[in-house]
């Protein structure tokens, strides 16, 4: 009896120790936790979003596109070149790596790579030119709003630990070439963008961007906002729709909770195809939807988007748009469009750093691109090329 209480007596202990670490550092208490959780998360093997938890086969194939990866390849050696040795050995993994799946939209998160707050300018410089390098002036200019939104955030919660502009860190997985297949990714809170690179082939997903608050009113980053184009073409797409098509669009008009299902830790998600499908579509409502997605592909530096518009615009009559909540001008929604090679997602989520009514709200939106069926990372084209080239790296196809 004696034993049982003593056990009780400790465990309460213990609980009531953990709960004040998280209330005084829940920072320091994630760097603890987190890789526990994330193993968990992690230790089923890659598969990649399906329809119907099955792989649809024959969907992509390495071949020659044309557009050079040159400037990416120049701009990741450079940012390499910058970088100590412990540095490098902290950002350089295997092409293969898990360290791919490891990334979190959450701000607790623990990162692997090199962060842009422990960065030189020089080292910040060259980071931020991988960037420049590999999206579109609009897909840079939002990836960095979204720092600085973080800043914003960081600043109104005076909480600069758990946020801020420059908690973001860089991995590069793979050595980069213009031959052999590599990547790099971006992780942080809000902001996470996976780049793979097989010559002149580019897979940017899992793709990630958000923001809690989306504009900043106030502060040095006044004027500051992202992602109002997605939710004005949204718009524009649903309420252009005619009644039969509003009909099969609309799941529900009430969005009363988050509804992402292409988050962290959801490589695995089976995504049944729901909506409208796009061959229904009018010339003009067509025009709509296309310019949609290009809103999302779009952030893909031009040549490598005209790429992957070109393979989306292929499977256009498998593709669906489907739609959650109201359609008024201030309504909070959820939109997805999904076909056999892309998934998007747009979110209106509920509050988490802003106080407010645990509802969804139009201040806090995350937003997910994906490469449905075993691509996401470029999986499926690292599977064909280690299958060519088996000396070329390991054959762990599910990490």
């Amino acid at each position: 009896m004696r034993v049982l209480v003593w056990v009780l007596v400790s465990i309460a202990v213990l609980v009531a120790i953990v709960a004040a670490l998280v209330v005084w550092n829940p920072v320091l208490v994630s760097r603890i936790v987190w890789p526990i959780v994330e193993d968990r998360q992690l230790d089923e093997p890659f598969l990649g979003v399906t329809a119907r938890g099955a792989l649809e086969p024959n969907l992509f194939s390495i071949e020659a596109t044309g557009v050079s990866t040159a400037p990416v390849v120049a701009a990741a050696s450079t940012f390499l070149a910058t970088l100590d040795a412990g540095q490098r050995e902290r950002t350089l993994y295997p092409v293969d790596d898990l360290e791919w799946r490891r990334w979190a939209n959450i701000h607790i998160a623990t990162r692997q790579g090199v962060g842009f707050l422990e960065m030189t300018e020089p080292q910040r410089n060259a980071g931020f030119a991988l960037l420049r390098a590999s999206l579109s002036a609009r897909g840079f200019q939002t990836a960095r709003d979204i720092m600085r939104l973080e800043g914003h955030l960081a600043d109104l919660l005076d909480d600069h630990h758990a946020y801020g502009e420059q908690r973001y860190w860089i991995t590069v997985m793979g050595e980069p070439s213009l031959t052999q297949p590599w990547g790099w990714q971006i992780d942080g809170h809000h902001l996470v963008i996976n780049y793979f690179v097989l010559g002149d082939q580019v897979v940017m997903t899992p793709t990630f961007m958000g923001s809690e608050p989306v504009r900043a009113d106030s502060g040095p980053y006044a004027g500051t906002a992202i992602l109002d184009a997605e939710l004005e073409a949204g718009l524009a797409l649903v309420n252009a729709l005619d009644p039969g098509q509003r009909a099969d669009a609309i799941l529900t008009d009430a969005k009363t909770a988050n509804s992402n299902r292409g988050e962290l830790f959801q490589d695995n998600a089976v995504v049944p195809y729901e909506g409208l499908t796009l061959d229904r579509l009018s010339p003009a409502q067509k025009a709509l939807a296309t310019n949609l997605i290009s809103l999302y592909v779009g952030k893909l530096s031009g040549g490598h988007a005209d790429v992957k518009m070109t393979d989306i615009l292929a499977h256009w009559d498998a593709t669906r748009f489907a739609w959650v909540g109201g359609t008024a001008p201030d309504s909070v929604f959820y939109y997805r469009i999904h076909s056999p090679v892309l998934l998007i997602e747009y979110d209106h989520q509920t509050p988490v750093a802003l106080e407010g009514p645990d509802r969804p709200t139009r201040e806090h939106v995350h937003t997910v691109v994906r490469t449905p069926n075993g691509n996401d990372y470029g999986k499926d084209l690292l599977r064909q090329h280690l299958l060519r080239r088996p000396h070329a790296g390991s054959a762990r196809f599910g990490g």
